[in-house]
This record gives C-alpha cells, structure tokens and sequence, in this order.
C-alpha cells in the first residue's frame, strides 16, 4: 500500500511538471518530446534523489505532509523541472527534420521517435551509396574533372556507382543520358548503357490494379487489353487495350504499387548524394549537378500522381488547341484515369533519337521540324503561361502517319505568372537586341527580392556577359543561361523557382533542337516568332471579329462600372483633403509583418536581460553569503538559488524558440 501512494506521489508530480514545463516553455511544444523529456527527467532525477539521500532516511513511514514540507523534496521537483527542460532543449536542437525534395521541411508525418528511425535508416542508406562511389574511384576521378581530355574514367565511375546503387539512381542516370547539352558525349554514351532490371508486374497484379482503381469493370471499359506489357518501367508499366465504348486504341499506364515506398527510402538520399559529390568538385557545383538532382527529385514526386499528369495534358492540350503551331498531344480519357493509373490516346511513332527514318520518309525539313517545337514551346511559356518543362527527345516523337511532332510526358510542367512571363519576353529580346538595360527590366521582373539592385553595376555585369556571346555565328543559349544564373548569384538574388525551371527547360529544348538541325539557333528563330505574333495580334480584330467584340465587350463590362464611380470618388478625395483627413505616414511599424518582427524581438530581448539580471544578481548574493555567519546567510542563499532557478528557466525558454525560429527559417 506505501508503494502504490508513493508510485502515485510522483504520478502526480509528474502530470504537474508536464504542465508547468509546457507553461514556461511557451506555445506550441511538441507533445511526444515534452512526454519523452518529462518522463525521463522524472526518472533521472528521482533515481539520483533516492541513491544520495532518501535511502538513507525513514521517508517511508513518513505522512505525505511531513515528505512535502521538507526542503530536499522541494529541490527534487525544482531539479525534475530543470532537467526536464533541458531535456526538451536537448531534443529540440537534435530532432532530425525531414526535407523535401528542395529542402523544405516536411512536417506533420511522423512522431519524433519515427523521424530518428527514419534518419538513422537514412544515413545508413547514404553511408552506403557513398562507400560505393568511394569503392569506384569517384572521389578521386571528380578532382581531375575537366583537367584533362578524356573523361571517361569520371562517366564509367559514375555510371558504376549509380548502377550498383540501385533503385532511383538507375532511373536519374536514364535521365541523366538524354541531357546532351550539359554532358559530355562520353557521359550520354556511358549513362545510357544503365538498364534497370525491372520485373513486370504479374497478371494478378495487373487486373487488382485495375479492380481496385478504374471503378468499373475491365470487361466494361475494354473490349481487349493485353496483359503483356509495351514496356515496364521503375515507375509503372504500360499496355495497350482498345476502348469498349468507341473502338478505340489506346494506352494504359499503371502506377506500380511498390513505387512510394522506394521513393521515400531513395529520393531524399539521391539529394544528399548529389550534394556530397557538388561538394567534391568544382565541376559538379558549375554543372548544377545537386539542381539537377533536386529537378529530378521534384519531377519524380509529381509523376507518381498520374492525377497530376493527367491535368497537365489535358491544360496544356487546351492552352494549344487554336495554336498555328500545331503539335500533337495524347487525349486523355479523364473518366477512368486516376492518380493510380491513366489511359490515353494510343500515338504511333519514334522518338527524335530514333526518327531518322521517318524524318526521310516523309522528305521533312529539319529546320521547320525545329521551328514548330520552339514557337509551340515559346506560346507555352510567354503567351499560355504553362509549359512542358522536359522537352528532351526522349519525350518529343514523330508520328509515323504524317511526319508531326508529338508531345509526351506531362509528369513535369512548369507554370509562370503574367509578370514572370514578360519578363522572359524582355528577356530574349535584351539578347536579340544586345541591351544591357532591357535585359536588367526584365531580370528585375523574373528575380525575388528586387528592390536592392544596384542598376549600374548589374548593367555592366550583364554587358560583360553579353560581349562573350557576341560576334557569333550563333548564340551559345547553354552558355548563356548558365552565365545568367551565375550573375544573378553575384548580386545576391535568386529566380523564382518557376523561373528556374524555364530557363533550365529553354537550355534542354536547346540540346534537343540540335539533335534535329545542328545548325539551329533558338534566340535568331526567336526573332521570327515575336515578328509572327506581333502580325497576327495586329490582324485579330479583322481575322477574328467576333472574339475581338467578345473581349471588347467583356473588358468594357469591368472598366465601365468603376468609371461611372469615378466622379464620386475624386469629389469624396477632394472633401477628404480639404477636412484635413488625409495624413500620410510610413514607418518601419506601418508592416504588420515588421511591426510583429520588432515586437517579438524587443520582448525576447527584454527576457534575456531579465534572464541575465536574475542570474548576476543571484550569483552576487551567493557570494555574498559565503561571508555572513549569522542566520541572515540562509535567506540569501534560498534568494539566490531561487534567482538562479528563474534564469536558468528563462534562458532554456528563450533557447526553445531561437531553435524553433531557426527551424522555421531554414525551411522557408
């Protein structure tokens, strides 16, 4: 019977230090860490109080009353209150946080035990790949990159720690492969050897997959379906099948069912990897080589929705229906394709690595062939605002029934605002132009952060860049790009991530228009095509004259109510100005945001002197009561440990949310 009062003695001093830890912590403690702090500082503490003094008391045949009013206990609690803090303190400075695929923190997945399994089984998987590329002579070959002639020691390294790794370090070298602006011809031909020995899914699995997902019956939407699959991939598998309802051919693809699980063990791995070898080598960092993993990583995550790449065809499919520029796009049969599977228009031809036969057997003029793709990627990005963002040959075919390109692929898109797209505008027509100050209008409008710039100084820097492309046959748009982004670095600004991604897309359309005519130049056929859509803007009102009334209607239905407000406004404006009501005011107070920044700053600070004043003045007092002999000296001493005590607590609380702030910082 003492055992269970005493077990709930310190029950129910733990459930009191629970709540006041959380009270003096402040808002917002993370629930499973304050449990685990409590419980292990009530343990800790209670075990060293019992092994230094209470075994060798009576404490248990004394009442409740007589243990509480006794000082020891009231320094145990005060120590269980301490310990426990730092605990938490402990744990909030080394809770391993989760990063997304562009190193944003991901939160809400997992308790905090979870996160520390799924890091160590993280960092066991990294230790792992880098004791690969290690074994393969990685390291050693990426510290001569690029000094000497011959890479293939560096592509065959690669190429073997990839493949050795396995899993989504096969499928980024596949990728990797068709990247033949940025890689070296003996990298293309030494990543492109990479086979990833997928298994096909068995027919069982196959007809679950459509049972559990079409949400009708096979036997209803298909009249025929081949269970042997056109081709089998990490990420899914695709068969053919002819629609029951219309005879159609089509294809469909099935999202594979292991796949979000070796996504989650490999992709953020694949990020840290990409992130050791740029660290290595000044050759990766200039590559971009952690972006391209980052890309993939990003690309990866919205293909495994085949919701999202569904959206994305059907957006880009309708942003082009009345385009000049005609390419082909897959329908999509959005009435039975999910985020699990997708079925699509059944295309017949051959990628652009693979066409050469068609491209003779239909006499196709490679330039225009080239032409079409860029003005159609071009109305894409400046005019639509949504746009195929890998447009590498792998994903751009020629049909086969009349010589046309088609589109494929629609997992990665990027989108662009109104702004972002004049900007591109200004953009290509600053390098067309050989405009320094036009090029710096129009970086002003792709960049975040804007408002710092010195004009001058990032217009000779742009001028500088502009003279090394200049008196060329053609423009150099890998060179270029690259050279841009190092620029915009310079200055301490950063595109829009949307941005980003379009120029990056500009750069691998580039390397894919030159597999087509070699001769190609994306920035003097740019010239053409803001020629064409000028002409044709010019001639809509008289070729289209009843869209042009619908616009003009629609624009008038908005513009002519607020005009008909305007007098009462001005007169409103006037009266104001007259009573003297209008007072403008600007400070560094009239931004909530700042305002809340400078509030929240002067109260920790006024803390943090208070924390510190406690804690001199406690140390003064005790210091002071090692020389008094008289009985005044216990009151000081109890003062100072006292004081001592509040500093401790006010400093742990202010260490909580600096760890939190810098947390929230580094993940926005």
């Amino acid at each position: 019977m003492v055992y269970v009062i005493l077990l709930a003695e310190i029950l129910l001093i733990t459930v009191f230090i629970y709540f006041v830890s959380g009270r003096l912590m402040g808002a917002k403690v993370n629930f499973t860490k304050r449990v685990l702090s409590v419980t292990i500082g009530v343990a800790l503490t209670t075990f060293v109080y019992w092994y230094s003094y209470l075994r060798y008391t009576d404490f248990l045949n004394e009442s409740v009353v007589e243990n509480a009013a006794n000082v020891s206990t009231i320094i145990w609690i005060g120590s269980i209150l301490l310990i426990s803090m730092l605990l938490y303190l402990l744990f909030e400075l080394f809770d391993p946080i989760e990063l997304g695929s562009r190193g944003e923190r991901i939160t809400g997945r997992k308790f905090f035990l979870k996160r520390i399994q799924h890091r160590w089984r993280r960092q066991k998987r990294l230790s792992q790949v880098v004791e690969i590329a290690v074994r393969n002579g990685i390291s050693r070959a990426l510290k001569y990159a690029r000094h000497r002639e011959n890479d293939r020691e560096l592509a065959i390294a690669f190429r073997d720690t990839l493949e050795q790794s396995g899993g989504i370090f096969i499928k980024f070298g596949q990728v990797l492969s068709t990247r033949t602006e940025l890689f070296p011809p003996v990298f293309v031909e030494e990543l492109g050897t990479l086979q990833q020995n997928v298994k096909p899914l068995t027919t069982l699995q196959v007809q679950t997959i459509l049972q559990n997902s079409l949400g009708h019956k096979m036997e209803d939407v298909f009249s025929t379906f081949d269970m042997e699959p056109l081709a089998a991939a990490s990420i899914g598998q695709v068969h053919k099948a002819v629609l029951k309802k219309n005879h159609q051919p089509v294809v469909v693809k099935l999202l594979r069912p292991d796949i979000k699980r070796i996504m989650r063990d490999d992709l953020n791995i694949l990020v840290e990897f990409a992130e050791w070898v740029t660290s290595k080598s000044k050759w990766a960092e200039n590559l971009g080589f952690k972006e391209l993993a980052i890309g993939f990583a990003a690309g990866l995550r919205e293909e495994v929705n085949f919701d999202i790449e569904a959206r994305n065809t059907v957006q880009i499919s309708n942003a082009l229906k009345n385009s000049p520029y005609q390419v082909k796009i897959p329908h999509i049969y959005t009435e039975y394709s999910n985020s699990q599977l997708i079925v699509m228009e059944q295309v017949m031809g051959k990628n652009l690595a693979q066409g050469q036969e068609l491209f003779d057997r239909f006499d196709t003029d490679s330039k225009e062939f080239a032409r079409t793709i860029l003005f159609s990627f071009f109305e894409q990005m400046l005019f639509s605002g949504i746009f195929h963002a890998d447009p590498h040959p792998g994903n751009i075919f020629i049909d086969e029934r009349d010589g046309s390109p088609i589109l494929l692929d629609f997992g990665a898109v990027g989108r662009l605002a109104s702004s972002q797209q004049e900007g591109l505008n200004l953009f290509i027509l600053g390098v067309q132009q050989g405009d320094s100050s036009v090029i710096y209008d129009a970086i002003t409008l792709l960049v975040e952060d804007n408002q710092h710039i010195d004009r001058h100084r990032f217009e000779q820097a742009i001028g500088q860049l502009l003279l090394r492309i200049s008196y060329v046959d053609r423009i150099p748009t890998t060179e270029l790009i690259h050279s841009l982004f190092d620029v915009v670095r310079d200055f301490g600004l950063s595109f829009y991530p949307s941005v980003g991604i379009a120029l990056r897309s500009l750069i691998t359309l580039d390397g894919t228009l030159h597999l087509i005519d070699p001769t190609f130049d994306m920035f003097t056929e740019a010239k053409t095509f803001a020629k064409n859509y000028k002409t044709s803007f010019l001639k809509k009102p008289f070729t289209e004259p009843k869209a042009t009334k619908e616009k003009v209607e629609s624009e008038m239905a908005v513009l002519i109510p607020e005009l008909l407000k305007l007098p009462k406004r001005v007169d409103r404006l006037v009266e104001r100005i007259e009573s003297g009501k209008i007072i403008l005011h600007h400070d560094v107070f009239s931004d909530k945001q700042n305002a809340n920044f400078v509030v929240q700053l002067f109260s920790r600070f006024v803390l943090l002197m208070t924390g510190i004043t406690f804690g001199l003045v406690s140390a003064a007092l005790l210091a002071i009561a090692q020389f008094i002999e008289t009985a005044y000296a216990v009151y000081l001493n109890t003062a100072a440990y006292t004081g001592l005590f509040l500093c401790v607590i006010l400093l742990v609380r202010l260490s909580v949310q600096a760890i939190r702030d810098m947390k929230r910082s580094n993940s926005s």
